[in-house]
């Protein structure tokens, strides 16, 4: 009997242990609100991907036969000042935000981890000096140093992005050398000190993947204000150049128009709203699923 326990022990351990990825994704798929950002993410990264397959027009064909119409069968979202569809350049301007969010967010994590790393883990003079260039550049307001950065640039979608990775930098500097200081000291990197690891590896192999979580979250909810930046660039005619299309500038062009032609502003307006509201929530799902100490 006692053998059959102790036997049986082993077994229920296993089948009740699971890797920390399949908890926080179980953690994740139980909030409501993720989930949902994740389906309206997941549709739209569709329709960035297949849009000359989705799109039932041209989004740059012009028409003056069919300036301003409202939405009918023809054009379900109606056609713009130029009689341009404007459910195919809203399809197509989806590629403009998504791939200014990614990419932005991309510079801003490989340029800002690797710097708050190098400040958090040696402080001294280096940490003073990354300290002092990263609390300037917050000091000027993230939209307003990136408008500053992509007019210094020059008007394109690729300055824009640039120029929202620059200005999104500071925060992962920020976050990871305040979650570099704070695992620094924890035990196991005290072990990994004491037995001979180079610092690199100290800081790559031991507390980079424990500090992954928290900039994960924060790469997360940049992604939403990239896409926020680029559509207020987009706007101001520093972003995507027309005809090009992009939701900013579809709002730049339907301001004139708002009385006699709302839906040339609804559509993509709605766009925004949607996409940036579900990477918030999937941020926040994020924050909870990955948190240590949530049920």
């Amino acid at each position: 009997m006692t053998e059959a326990v102790l036997g049986a022990r082993p077994a229920t351990a296993i089948g009740e242990w699971e890797s920390p990825a399949r908890r926080a994704l179980r953690r994740l798929l139980r909030r409501k609100g993720a989930v949902v950002g994740l389906v309206v993410i997941a549709t739209f990264v569709v329709l960035a991907l297949f849009a000359p397959l989705i799109a039932p027009y041209d989004p740059i064909a012009t028409s003056w036969t069919m300036v301003r119409k409202p939405p009918s069968m023809l054009h379900w979202f109606g056609t713009d000042d130029l009689g341009r569809d404007v459910l195919s350049r809203v399809i197509y301007g989806t590629r403009a935000s998504l791939t200014a969010g990614a990419i932005s967010v991309g510079i801003a994590f490989s340029v800002g981890v690797p710097l708050g790393l190098l400040s958090g883990y040696r402080g001294g003079f280096i940490d003073a000096l990354i300290s002092r260039i990263t609390d300037a550049m917050l000091a000027c307001p993230f939209l307003i140093l990136a408008i500053a950065l992509a007019a210094f640039l020059g008007p394109s979608l690729g300055n824009a992005m640039i120029a929202i990775g620059i200005s999104a930098t500071p925060i992962f500097v920020r976050l990871t050398r305040g979650q570099t200081m704070n695992v620094k000291v924890e035990d196991y990197v005290e072990a990994a000190r004491a037995v001979g690891n180079p610092p690199w590896r100290i800081a790559v192999v031991h507390i980079l993947p424990n500090i992954m979580p928290a900039l994960l979250v924060q790469a997360t909810l940049s992604i939403a204000a990239a896409i926020i930046a680029e559509a207020a660039l987009s706007f101001l005619g520093l972003g995507q150049q027309p005809p090009g299309p992009s939701w900013g500038s579809m709002l730049n062009a339907a301001q004139r128009f708002l009385s006699n032609a709302p839906w040339m502003a609804l559509w993509p307006g709605l766009a925004i709203f949607l996409v940036v509201l579900s990477f918030n929530l999937v941020g926040d799902g994020l924050r909870d699923a990955l948190d240590p100490h949530a049920e």
